[in-house]
């Protein structure tokens, strides 16, 4: 659900009106779709014939024109700590790329100068990196002249058009396309990708590069999910044993320095980092400095002969914090405070999914308190008590997974959960448990396993599975993977995260983000199982996944996500294909012209 109000340039999931230039200002220009060279209507193609990820909101080019980009070309712009840096980049970049597109754009060449100047113009040089900044901006690159200009509301909203006008640059020599107007703003303020870095480390540089291809499909967030059951591999200033001891290894841990590295690095590059150490379960890890804290750490996950509902894990690496032990509150007291001092931004995530009754059930001190009335949601109403007021004197939001307010067995009454202070992230039941945030008075960020996880697909890691013995000719199912099958691409562009809502319920959805867990992914497989997938959400995200007639867009999509995935590709991300090279030559020749179910 988009509205557009074109008093203030801006529909009802936009994170700040369009820059001042634009208020009140009529359109002098026909836009047009942003796609590739060969125009088919059976086979769902338009004719146009240059490529920009994500699709901005607005884009003009209607003369199809191009002139050579200046050697000596130069960027000007305000000094500011990170956008500098950033023009910095993207300078080298531009001047160095010289990408060559799989299906050379058609452009004429022009007879007019070289372009010497790109000047950046920024209107707010404070505004901070935070939840709702306005990311808006506006790229002019005309016909006659040397110079292009990029006016923004804020460095956040330069960024993304520093990254847009790198797409318009392409050849040896470097070609550049003029006669272009662009206007661009998200829908979305969250656009996130969730790394898991407890389960399979994953080195400080691999981290980096994620973010940085991030920025380049202008998603803002990067969730890291540091702790688990698996591994503690941050190493906090007050509690140094929780990673010395719950850490894989010495050369498996992220230092302050690490982590000032990684935040610096996504200020540098318009992404946000939001840390997350999940509590009270899935927390083993923690048992290995604090044995005392953990219950059923180190248990065998599902005993033999036991019933599903009686299992201590999910899956295997046991152990939830107590609630009941006073030591428990002491050491997350220095680590919440250590966590909002390594990590800036104004989300705190703390975690509460999956709380398994066994694990709690096997502690002796609960199960007096359960004998003598007590419940197990009052035992995780005690945590959240006990922390969440923590987390908010530290000028946090939290962020929890559903599962504190919608578990069906063990969850705490909205009272514990003041919705001011409170965002939930939905991962079960795709639209439904969406609805049921939002309608709750919760905001939502939507990263429903049906469409948003990336590791689905790849069967199961647990040893010793009897369900991979079948006789041939049986079915196999989801393949071993709860959540499968594997999350295509399309199948996460094509996502309405707003489906179901009223207008009203709409405007509560914050975002999507998609989610790398790693029983079976780690550095070797990093960049292929988020990419190009993650930027299929990015544009959806963005700029929507329906054209102006209100149509799904994905069949123009996949050639434009073809050029992006090798661009990618070229600037050191191992993105996989989409499609074999002789697609994209002949593109449209690969789509289906039946309806398929």
């Amino acid at each position: 659900i988009i509205r557009f109000d074109p008093e203030t340039n801006m529909d009802e999931h936009s994170n700040g009106p369009a820059p001042k230039w634009s208020k009140g200002t009529p359109s002098l220009v026909t836009f047009i779709t942003i796609t590739f060279l060969v125009c088919s209507p059976i086979l769902s193609v338009e004719c146009t014939s240059i490529s920009v990820w994500p699709k901005p909101r607005e884009f003009s080019w209607p003369a199809q024109q191009a002139t050579l980009l200046s050697p000596c070309f130069t960027i000007e712009s305000p000094h500011h700590q990170y956008l500098s840096t950033s023009i910095e980049r993207y300078l080298l970049l531009i001047l160095s790329e010289h990408f060559h597109p799989l299906s050379k754009p058609h452009a004429n060449l022009t007879n007019g100068p070289a372009l010497q100047t790109l000047v950046v113009l920024v209107n707010d040089l404070a505004a901070p990196l935070s939840h709702g900044v306005n990311e808006s901006y506006s790229l002019s690159i005309p016909t006659s002249g040397d110079k292009a200009s990029l006016i923004a509301e804020t460095v956040w909203g330069a960024m993304r058009g520093l990254e847009t006008f790198s797409q318009l640059v392409w050849g040896m020599p470097s070609w550049v396309a003029v006669g272009v107007e662009v206007r661009d703003w998200p829908i979305f303020s969250y656009r996130g990708v969730m790394l898991d870095t407890s389960r399979n480390y994953y080195k400080v540089e691999d981290i980096l590069r994620t973010i940085a291809a991030m920025s380049g499909n202008k998603l803002n967030v990067f969730h890291w999910h540091i702790t688990d059951s698996h591994s503690f591999p941050l190493l906090l200033p007050s509690e140094p044993d929780l990673a010395a001891k719950g850490s894989y290894g010495s050369d498996m841990q992220y230092s302050p320095a690490d982590v000032k590295r990684i935040v610096e690095f996504g200020l540098e590059h318009g992404v946000r980092v939001l840390p997350e150490l999940d509590m009270p379960g899935h927390t083993g890890s923690w048992a290995e400095a604090y044995p005392e804290i953990v219950t059923c750490a180190n248990m065998f996950w599902w005993p033999a002969g036991s019933a599903w509902a009686d299992r201590l894990a999910s899956e295997p690496g046991t152990g939830h914090l107590n609630p009941l032990n006073p030591k428990t509150y002491q050491v997350l007291k220095n680590v919440i405070s250590d966590v909002a001092t390594l990590f800036p931004d104004q989300f705190y995530h703390a975690g509460s999914d999956e709380i398994i009754p066994g694990c709690w059930k096997a502690d002796p001190t609960i199960q007096a308190f359960l004998s003598n009335g007590g419940t197990l949601s009052q035992l995780l109403e005690m945590f959240i008590n006990s922390t969440l007021p923590h987390i908010v004197s530290l000028n946090r939001t939290a962020v929890y997974w559903e599962d504190v307010l919608l578990d069906p067995i063990i969850k705490v009454d909205k009272s514990f959960l003041p919705p001011e202070h409170t965002i939930l992230q939905t991962w079960n039941d795709g639209p439904k448990n969406t609805k049921r945030i939002v309608s709750s008075g919760y905001r939502a960020i939507v990263s429903s396993a049906d469409f948003y996880y990336l590791d689905c697909g790849h069967g199961d890691f647990v040893g010793n599975d009897s369900q991979y013995d079948k006789p041939p000719g049986s079915k196999q199912g989801k393949g071993g993977s709860w959540c499968g099958p594997f999350k295509t691409w399309q199948t996460i562009y094509n996502y309405d995260i707003t489906y179901g809502l009223t207008e009203e319920e709409a405007t509560m959805v914050l975002g999507g983000e998609v989610a790398l867990w790693s029983e079976q992914a780690d550095p070797t497989v990093l960049d292929s199982r988020i990419w190009p997938r993650a930027s299929a959400m990015a544009e959806s995200m963005w700029s929507g996944n329906r054209d102006k007639e209100g149509m799904k867009r994905y069949a123009e999509a996949t050639d434009r996500l073809n050029e992006w995935r090798s661009r990618m590709v070229s600037r050191g991300v191992g993105a996989e294909p989409i499609q074999p090279l002789w697609c994209v030559r002949k593109p449209g020749m690969c789509n289906t012209v039946q309806p398929l179910t």
